[in-house]
């Protein structure tokens, strides 16, 4: 009504403006609401997650109801992070070059999960694909701590190298060492002419 009001008026200047300001205000949530948004979807998700973790005692069906139930609290757990960044800011993040390759292995994982729990009935595959989703979900969680992912990297690598060093593995050693050094060198993967 307020808008036939201002047409007859004339007072209806650039009105398309006005609606996409209008829908964007609409849109965006106060910074409380944010918070509670993230705090349930999060606790949604790790309510999902130990559920399915519950039901992996189940017999006969156990097995896929943790898949489910496991994949569905790690979308939760990930679409509660929309909240406090948005979704548009959150999807670029994601797609990072830090933490694009741990994305799409998440993502993949989450959907061969739901493949290898209801079209191919494959048990086995179905947690293997929850247990590289884990992997995946810790790593690119990790990309949002700051030299976290080196600290990691570093104590495998010790580990590693104490594991190999006592043991008749010495001939591994090199290679554990160019790893360390390709993954935590400053130029990536894309020089290995440094080798």
């Amino acid at each position: 009504m307020d808008k036939l009001k201002k047409v007859l008026s004339g007072q209806d200047g650039n009105d398309d403006l006005n609606v996409l300001q209008t829908a964007n205000e609409a849109s965006t949530l106060g910074w409380g609401t944010r918070v509670k948004g993230f705090i349930g979807c999060f606790v949604a998700g790790v309510v999902c997650s130990l559920l399915g973790t519950c039901l992996l005692w189940v017999p006969r069906n156990g097995l896929t109801l943790f898949a489910v139930f496991y994949s569905l609290g790690n979308i939760a757990s990930l679409l509660s992070t929309m909240f406090l960044m948005g979704p548009l800011k959150q999807l670029k993040r994601m797609c990072d070059k830090t933490r694009a390759l741990a994305t799409g292995i998440m993502i993949t994982c989450l959907v061969l999960t739901f493949c290898a729990a209801f079209w191919w009935k494959n048990k086995g595959l179905a947690l293997l694909f929850c247990v590289l989703q884990f992997l995946a979900f810790a790593w690119y969680s990790l990309s949002y701590i700051p030299f976290a992912r080196d600290a990691i990297i570093k104590l495998f690598s010790a580990c590693f190298k104490a594991l190999f060093a006592g043991s008749g593995f010495r001939s591994f050693l090199p290679a554990v060492e160019n790893i360390q050094y390709l993954i935590s060198a400053p130029h990536g993967f894309h020089n290995t002419k440094a080798l």
